[in-house]
């Protein structure tokens, strides 16, 4: 039986509307650190969404994104978690990822199972409102916890991140409909929108599947059949020379699964949109 010791107490630090707290659990000899703001409400039978950063990263970069995320948390009973990666990576599905995460086999699914006991004894969350979004390499651990913790997530969003190709993922797909939100740019150079090899910091992580792939894999899980309803988003930011297309399966009774196509994006954040409070509107979507 695994040991874990939830509240050790890292480091607090404070600002004048929320405090922020980082804290960790112990995961087969690791302690695994996260941070969030102490909710300023009751949050029973509230949501929380896990915000995973990039390859290389750590939870302070997407503490950065969310500031509007944030001021709407206490309103909608939202608890923000920002998980760091074992050494700043991730051990997501990517056979070939030369991280020590992925070399050590770190245990994702423990750990964050741990936080999700962690937050559910500590603030009454919902386990049956939780929600995951990630960033590059977050995306791809985003894809994880969806394929191989279904019914521990209610629902993903990933971000300029395609799931690897059945040759480079060594993990066991549950094959579960999930509601998905993916988020990628037709420029991006690092995650190839047509799929193809990934190099992060100049190292292969293998092959991705295209996103059209990607976004059909989870369609099809969903039992959606012919074309999604497409939508031109306003273009909030027009010298940005990027615009979005929403790509939208949504029926009753089935799990949604959509794609912003950010035409001209690259690896990076489309200015049109907040892309997590577009992500958390998305999650409240699902039924």
């Amino acid at each position: 039986m695994k040991k874990i010791f939830p509240f050790l107490l890292l480091l607090i630090s404070f600002t004048a509307k929320s405090q922020l707290v980082t804290d960790s659990v112990l995961i087969e000899q690791h302690y695994r650190t996260f941070s969030y703001n102490i909710p300023s409400v009751n949050i029973k039978n509230g949501s929380l969404m896990f915000l995973m950063h990039g390859s290389g990263g750590s939870s302070s970069d997407m503490i950065k994104r969310t500031a509007k995320l944030e001021s709407l948390s206490a309103s909608q009973k939202l608890l923000v978690v920002y998980p760091n990666g074992y050494l700043h990576y991730w051990n997501e599905c990517r056979k070939y990822s030369t991280a020590v995460a992925n070399k050590e086999n770190i245990n994702e699914p423990a750990f964050f199972e741990a936080m999700i006991s962690y937050f559910h004894t500590k603030y009454n969350i919902s386990e049956k409102k939780i929600f995951a979004a990630g960033f590059s390499g977050g995306g791809h651990m985003a894809y994880k916890l969806a394929a191989t913790m279904p019914d521990k997530i209610k629902a993903i969003a990933a971000v300029v991140a395609n799931m690897p190709d059945s040759a480079s993922c060594d993990c066991v797909l549950a094959g579960k409909a999930k509601p998905v939100l993916i988020v990628n740019g037709t420029k991006d150079e690092t995650n190839p929108y047509n799929g193809g090899e990934m190099f992060v910091n100049n190292a292969s992580f293998g092959v991705v599947r295209s996103t059209e792939n990607t976004f059909h894999y989870w369609a099809s899980l969903a039992g959606y059949n012919g074309e999604p309803v497409k939508t031109l988003l306003p273009d909030a930011d027009p010298n940005d020379q990027k615009t979005i297309e929403e790509y939208d399966y949504r029926q009753k009774n089935k799990p949604p699964v959509t794609l912003l196509k950010v035409v001209g994006g690259h690896h990076d954040y489309p200015n049109d949109i907040d892309v997590y409070v577009f992500a958390w509107a998305f999650f409240k979507s699902v039924k």
